[in-house]
């Protein structure tokens, strides 16, 4: 097949890496107040500078920053929001992993009157990243619907959204905003993640939210509209895709099920080009989901683990993007680990060496099975 020229590609990552060492100081430095802003600054940039070059000399047409600047995969973006607030934790969530479950206590966001957006969120951050940048700079952020799905009505003022609809309405207009700021910047290759959307293949937390008076049969069609008005106005030119995430923190993850629930809506209605879909073991179902994926879209196959050391083998990567083939074309079809390897400052259990032999066997993989 001829080499791919837009994104996503044919051998893509979802984003974040591990952080070095030095990065990792150089946070707990500015948290004690022993060194400035500008100097975590400019670790973060030093940092960003290695992984770019790191991911280009393994063969990735699109780069990421690694989200080094972030603690939270999230909360770190939302919180820059006007009258969105980081919340202590109250809540514990059950991650799960071979070894055992692990409970996690992460903090919320509460929205305490109108959302407004008061300066550019990521833009400099991305401006950057293009500056460092040969391949092209492929920017991460959080899904609008991550802003209610964790505590639903009940983590919304009342006073300032009486009517959800006029919360809805202003989260989408805001996110438009910064998108369109991006798209000025010169970002060409945006991704959305979005866990709630997985989630809610999962019964157990289905239930979970049913407690929370929202519906989960409901839910997918409202963030699916919610998505929609925040990537409507666009920039020509912009590829947007979104990651669908079952929880990634040291290894561990929340939610279990197949794609099935959600697939119909995902894959028509909400009007991106392309998706990075976990399917690295049993818990994400099967690729029958993969049947409603329209022409024209991308699904990205997260079949290598970002969560576990052991090193998949080329042999049965391509005999499950092989299954994959049987419900969507195979020129529609891609391949990526299943997450990041770092969606919090802590990061997954594996080594940096780990994480480059991982990314190393998504570019072979991908050059055998499509001859990119």
């Amino acid at each position: 097949m001829p080499r791919k020229t837009t994104p996503p590609f044919r051998a893509d990552h979802v984003g974040s890496l591990l952080r070095p060492p030095e990065l990792i100081a150089a946070r707990e430095a500015r948290k004690q107040n022993r060194i400035s802003a500008a100097e975590l600054r400019a670790a973060e940039d030093r940092a960003i500078g290695d992984a770019v070059r790191m991911q280009e000399e393994l063969g990735f047409q699109a780069v990421t920053d690694g989200e080094f600047r972030r603690t939270w995969w999230h909360l770190d973006f939302l919180e820059q929001f006007q009258n969105a607030t980081v919340v202590p934790p109250s809540v514990k969530a059950k991650f799960h992993r071979a070894e055992g479950d692990i409970e996690v206590m992460p903090p919320g966001i509460r929205v305490t009157g109108k959302l407004a957006r008061p300066k550019p969120i990521m833009r400099d951050d991305f401006n950057f990243l293009k500056s460092v940048a040969k391949a092209m700079p492929k920017l991460t952020i959080p899904s609008p619907s991550t802003m209610h799905f964790r505590g639903g009505r009940g983590a919304i003022d009342e006073r300032a959204y009486p009517d959800l609809a006029g919360f809805y309405a202003d989260l989408g207009r805001i996110y438009a905003e910064e998108i369109a700021d991006l798209g000025a910047a010169g970002c060409t290759y945006l991704q959305i993640d979005e866990v709630n959307l997985a989630y809610l293949c999962d019964p157990k937390l289905r239930d979970q939210v049913r407690t929370i008076g929202e519906n989960p049969d409901t839910l997918p069609a409202t963030y699916a509209r919610l998505i929609n008005s925040a990537i409507a106005g666009r920039p020509s030119g912009m590829t947007i895709c979104m990651h669908l995430c079952r929880g990634n923190f040291q290894s561990a993850w929340v939610a279990e099920g197949g794609y099935e629930p959600v697939a119909e809506i995902l894959f028509n209605q909400i009007k991106v080009d392309g998706y990075f879909l976990e399917y690295d073991d049993p818990r994400s179902g099967d690729f029958s989901p993969l049947r409603f994926v329209p022409r024209g879209k991308t699904i990205v196959l997260g079949l290598v683990s970002s969560k576990r050391p052991a090193l998949e083998s080329i042999d049965e990567l391509r005999r499950r993007i092989d299954e994959a083939a049987r419900f969507v074309p195979l020129d529609q079809l891609a391949l990526s680990p299943q997450c990041g390897f770092s969606s919090t400052v802590e990061g997954n259990l594996i080594t940096p060496q780990d994480q480059i032999a991982k990314l190393r066997l998504v570019v072979e993989t991908a050059r055998r099975v499509w001859n990119d």
